[in-house]
């Protein structure tokens, strides 16, 4: 028992390692000293286990790393949480931390989590986490001061209540997971059926409906060696849209079945802030680049998604040319590029792609 138990503990210590390293190295810049003081209270008060820096994986990352010390970028770390009055259900939350916090800008947390407890997160509720620090039922931030803890409080708070909320009106909707009984008459022996009960992602509810005043434009499809890509691109006004024209998407079966379907990079402002995300959706490094795209381009208030039908033949480097050029081809038709090009002389943009 010991000996299966070490590699997880083993990781545990070199997550714990390279955050108090980092935190170290933060120390060393007069401009992220309160970054880094912060951090290290939020180790102290929920443990050192709980936070952890994020980054991507070699292989099957849905965010690029965002590990930057210094002033040279922003930091993104999860915090792990467990719901005050039900230890056993945990909550993981991203915060992402601008180069101008706490001087001028206000961070950014986000609800990694699929599910709590037995329940799927809807729209609302990640929508709202998302607005922590910008909404009136939020957290009141001012500049030059830190605001992460509060903010945590808070969601632990609405994440409690929405749990609360859904296991007194009883609506599992046959999703909760039954490992839970075998885990309280067999507490030590858990066998085979228990294990796979536990990885069963949920479902996303089907024929979701677009946001009011969403259009998605889709523009014409790129074959190469039987692979198929299709970029489709869309105009938001606020990143709670965001899951919902994916969940959208997601309902066409001839999407779901893609061997990625939903791969975005998405750019919103909120008043003086810019929110901004990117999923791989399992082609490595894929989402990093549609978000360099928006970047370059500067577009803002658009999600740009491509889908791959992977045709039996690797491509190689092709396949992420392919999907720039999926994502370029929907934003032209869906007439970002022609906006910028006519800014200040009045154009209008021309559609060329077909609209859902």
């Amino acid at each position: 028992m010991d000996d299966a138990r070490s590699p997880g503990s083993s990781t545990t210590a070199d997550s714990a390692t390279e955050v108090q390293d980092f935190v170290s190295d933060l120390m060393m810049d007069p401009d992220r000293e309160q970054v880094a003081s912060e951090i290290m209270v939020l180790q102290s008060i929920y443990g050192d286990d709980a936070v952890q820096l994020w980054k991507a994986s070699d292989s099957s990352s849905t965010h690029t790393t965002s590990r930057v010390g210094g002033a040279s970028g922003s930091i993104r770390y999860v915090v792990s949480l467990s719901l005050p009055s039900h230890d056993d259900v945990s909550i993981r939350i991203l915060v992402s931390v601008p180069v101008s916090y706490p001087a001028s800008s206000s961070p950014q947390l986000q609800l990694l989590s699929r599910y709590i407890g037995a329940f799927g997160i809807d729209s609302s509720l990640f929508g709202s986490i998302l607005r922590t620090f910008i909404s009136v039922s939020g957290v009141q931030w001012s500049p030059g001061t830190v605001c992460v803890f509060d903010g945590l409080q808070n969601v632990l708070e609405r994440c409690e209540r929405w749990y609360e909320e859904r296991l007194s009106k009883g609506k599992a909707n046959g999703l909760v997971r039954e490992d839970s009984l075998a885990r309280e008459t067999t507490p030590t022996d858990a066998t085979l059926q228990e294990l796979v009960e536990d990885i069963v992602p949920v479902e996303l509810p089907s024929g979701t409906a677009l946001p009011e005043g969403v259009e998605i434009v889709e523009a014409e499809p790129i074959v190469d060696r039987k692979s198929v890509f299709v970029g489709r691109a869309c105009r938001i006004s606020h990143p709670s849209q965001v899951p919902l024209i994916l969940d959208h998407l997601m309902s066409d079966r001839h999407v779901a079945r893609a061997t990625h379907p939903t791969i975005n990079a998405w750019r919103c402002k909120v008043g003086n802030v810019l929110h901004q995300d990117n999923d791989d959706d399992g082609e490595s490094a894929a989402g990093s680049r549609l978000a360099h795209l928006l970047s370059i381009l500067e577009i803002d208030d658009v999600l740009v998604v491509v889908t791959r039908w992977f045709g039996g033949i690797h491509l190689g480097p092709d396949r992420f040319k392919h999907i720039n050029h999926a994502a370029r081809n929907a934003l032209e038709a869906a007439g970002f590029l022609d906006l910028n090009e006519e800014a200040g002389k009045g154009g209008k943009a021309l559609q060329k792609g077909r609209k859902r």
